[in-house]
């Protein structure tokens, strides 16, 4: 069933249902989470968690996401491991929560869709509903980066450029979703069942065990949700014993989420940021993101632009091409260490959501 958090109210499972009657956002009521003997290891792809998985979907919509690399290396002093999300099929995290939503909606005989996006979500959005046979239009803001409108196009979809900010895309997607399925990222809620597969991955990856600390960066927060939706599932199973650190960054130039959980939204000002796919100034589900962070007992930090820009050159420096948006978490860790947020011998995850090639115009002037 869904699940409206704030309320304490239920619905039943229904495709096309993406918030609830007051218009809050939901979510899917927690599984009982899986062991290892339900991995199908069979499967090469996020669909060897589907134990964890509800809904029952016959025939998942796949182009085989998941299974991404976790890399041992160093970040100045500290020793991580970065989780390669960009190996997805197109090129970033939000393939995971994309599948599991347009498998349940084309189960559901959903033949058209709309999605808003900054550019990943949106071309993901595409590429399934290419997959799966099912009509597209992706509304993107007019900034959006050229490589992935025209990846979204390149899959069949029609992409509107809307003029304005982020908000200014929602508020036409949502005007625009009473003629058409609205299967948006940040709103569906098994677009979460979707993310919360990572947190389920490193659990494999790492042995069966959780790590300490999870760094990413948040936009509108779906990887935080996600990790805190599967990892939950797996503590409350008894599969491991505590929930790891959530650690989020976001660049200071757009940065809510770190500004009400500090408690500084009296000095909160947005302005424009390379890391474009965290440019979101009222994330949807940011009073669950909070209660998600403060549940691990974690932190948000805050990168300046100059910063995030020197990540992307030092990821690229050790062989690692990641946009700025992604970089950001990777200029966060030294931020972290020193809060003691990150301590020494922890397993510290930094998970690396988009590839640098989905945005070249901001790459090429990072590195002029």
């Amino acid at each position: 069933m869904y699940l409206d958090a704030r309320s304490g109210r239920t619905y039943p499972i229904d495709a096309r249902r993406w918030r609830g009657d007051d218009g809050a956002p939901l979510t899917v009521a927690p599984s009982p989470g899986i062991g290892p003997d339900d991995v199908d290891t069979r499967e090469r792809s996020l669909w060897r968690y589907r134990a964890a998985l509800p809904g029952g979907v016959e025939r998942p919509v796949s182009l085989g996401e998941g299974c991404t690399p976790l890399l041992d290396r160093t970040w100045g002093t500290t020793p991580v491991r970065f989780k390669l999300e960009w190996f997805n099929p197109t090129g970033s995290f939000k393939d995971r929560g994309t599948s599991v939503m347009i498998s349940l909606l084309a189960g559901a005989g959903v033949d058209s869709v709309i999605e808003d996006s900054s550019g990943n979500g949106g071309s993901s959005v595409a590429a399934y509903c290419a997959a799966a046979g099912i009509k597209a239009r992706i509304l993107a803001p007019e900034g959006t980066s050229p490589a992935k409108v025209l990846q979204s196009r390149a899959y069949g979809a029609e992409v509107t450029l809307v003029p304005g900010d982020r908000e200014a895309t929602a508020a036409r997607a949502l005007h625009d979703s009473a003629d058409t399925c609205y299967a948006s990222h940040n709103w569906h809620p098994f677009f979460l069942q979707g993310t919360k597969t990572l947190a389920y991955e490193l659990w494999e990856d790492l042995g069966f065990t959780a790590p300490d600390n999870v760094v990413t960066v948040a936009g509108a927060g779906s990887t935080v949700l996600g990790c805190d939706l599967g990892f939950g599932e797996l503590l409350a199973a008894g599969r491991i014993t505590r929930l790891p650190r959530l650690l989020v960054a976001q660049p200071r130039n757009c940065a809510p989420i770190a500004a009400h959980f500090h408690g500084t939204t009296a000095d909160l000002a947005f302005a424009p940021t390379i890391a474009e796919g965290t440019a979101i100034r009222e994330p949807v589900r940011l009073p669950e993101v909070l209660a998600a962070i403060r549940r691990s007992n974690g932190d948000v930090a805050t990168i300046p632009e100059d910063g995030i820009a020197a990540a992307v050159r030092d990821l690229a420096a050790i062989g690692l091409y990641a946009e700025p948006t992604s970089a950001t978490a990777a200029a966060a860790i030294e931020v972290f260490r020193a809060r003691g947020a990150i301590r020494p011998g922890d397993t510290t995850v930094v998970v690396l959501t988009g590839s640098g090639l989905k945005a070249p115009t901001t790459m090429a002037g990072v590195f002029a």
